[in-house]
């Protein structure tokens, strides 16, 4: 990671000085009256230590749309306090940060995106429930599905922040400082705009750690354990996003000549981020509780498990029915491939419980030609085809 001093607090606790890459305090027109009062209430806050138990959760910034703060007329509600799901701490960087909120809905959604694309072909597929809790009772159970879930989206948050300072429309960062690569050739430029990876990194540290930090459960308790697992499997997310940023390079030249090349930090496209993520959820560690109030191994023959892997505490529930108090939706009704031997396979899909066969009309474009000059017309197609979902 970067050795450039970090712009955000590093405790639970959020400082109310807001400053910019550099380092250099962002100028408030604000009254004295007003600035002691809100120092005042973060003393207060950061003495207390409120314990914090909430069903909510900041996945729901996904599903609930967000202004831009400069839409809000004279005498609205402020931003922060119509947004729900948030912890205090994060309620303050939200008050610090308000530009940023858009874009962490952005990163929530894209995550839960990926992981219903990921979990597609499986018996629990990453179905969202409502608005608040977002993926329901499921999230209470510290199981890989939750692992991954946690890391997925705190990956989404580091890659929208990432892109939106690229793109100039957060007024705290702006296109990566990121340093030349050792292995890059002498005559290729170091320039243009990347993302700026390790802004979105940072930030995305702050904010979606801030609920599991301000958790003051004792030490060695299952709570305390299902907050270490939060906390391993968030890291793990924003690392793969982090790790799996690569360079990418733009040729410049008389008709393509490439004679010059400019290159920046960008990005890795999320279904790469996603697929990472899916192979560390199927080799994620069991863990358990020690003595000494950390995380340990419950097989000690395999390796410990480094900052970019899952962990879990708890085994997964059963996806095969529906059960309220585990938060399972259950197979009915789902759709499966007859002819699969895999997870979407109607035998294993199903549970043994058998499927129904229906008929259904596909539309899809068909015969397309190229047309001088410069566009394609397609037949639109109708075929009947064979479906069988979960009875």
């Amino acid at each position: 990671m970067s050795q450039q001093q970090s712009t955000f607090p590093t405790t639970g606790c959020v400082a109310l000085t807001r400053r910019t890459m550099d380092n250099r305090p962002v100028r408030r027109k604000r009254n004295d009256a007003v600035r002691h009062l809100l120092l005042a209430a973060a003393f207060l806050a950061c003495s207390s230590q409120l314990l914090v138990v909430d069903a909510n959760s900041w996945w729901s910034l996904a599903l609930t749309p967000i202004q831009r703060p400069e839409m809000y007329i004279i005498g609205a509600q402020p931003l922060c306090s119509q947004l729900s799901g948030l912890s205090q701490g994060q309620r303050k960087l939200c008050q610090l940060y308000q530009d940023h909120m858009i874009y962490i809905g952005d990163g929530a959604k894209t995550g839960i995106k990926e992981c219903q694309y990921q979990f597609r072909q499986r018996r629990w597929n990453c179905s969202t429930v409502d608005n608040t809790s977002v993926f329901g009772r499921v999230m209470q159970i510290g199981s890989r599905e939750t692992a991954f879930t946690y890391a997925i989206s705190a990956a989404g948050v580091v890659n929208a922040i990432s892109r939106a300072c690229r793109e100039g429309e957060l007024s705290t960062c702006g296109c990566s400082r990121a340093a030349r690569p050792r292995d890059l050739p002498r005559d290729w430029l170091w320039g243009g705009c990347g993302d700026n990876v390790h802004y979105g990194y940072r930030f995305a540290r702050e904010f979606v750690d801030a609920r599991e930090r301000e958790k003051n459960y004792p030490r060695g308790s299952a709570e305390h354990a299902r907050t270490l697992m939060n906390l391993q499997n968030n890291e793990a997310g924003r690392q793969a996003a982090y790790n799996l940023a690569n360079v990418a390079c733009k040729c410049h030249g008389v008709s393509g000549s490439c004679s010059l090349k400019t290159c920046w930090l960008q990005l890795a496209d999320f279904r790469s981020v996603g697929e990472f993520l899916k192979e560390k959820y199927d080799s994620a560690a069991a863990m358990r509780i020690g003595r000494k109030g950390k995380l340990e191994l419950v097989d000690k023959r395999f390796n410990t498990p480094t900052p970019d892997d899952l962990v879990y505490i708890d085994t997964s529930p059963d996806y095969c029915l529906r059960n309220e108090t585990t938060g399972s939706l259950g197979t009915l009704g789902r759709l499966c491939n007859k002819t699969s031997e895999g997870m979407d396979g109607c035998e294993l899909m199903c549970c043994g419980r058998g499927y129904d066969q229906f008929k259904t009309y596909k539309h899809e474009r068909c015969h397309c030609k190229f047309h001088w000059c410069c566009y394609v017309k397609c037949k639109r197609c109708t075929t009947l085809v064979d479906q069988f979902v979960c009875k």
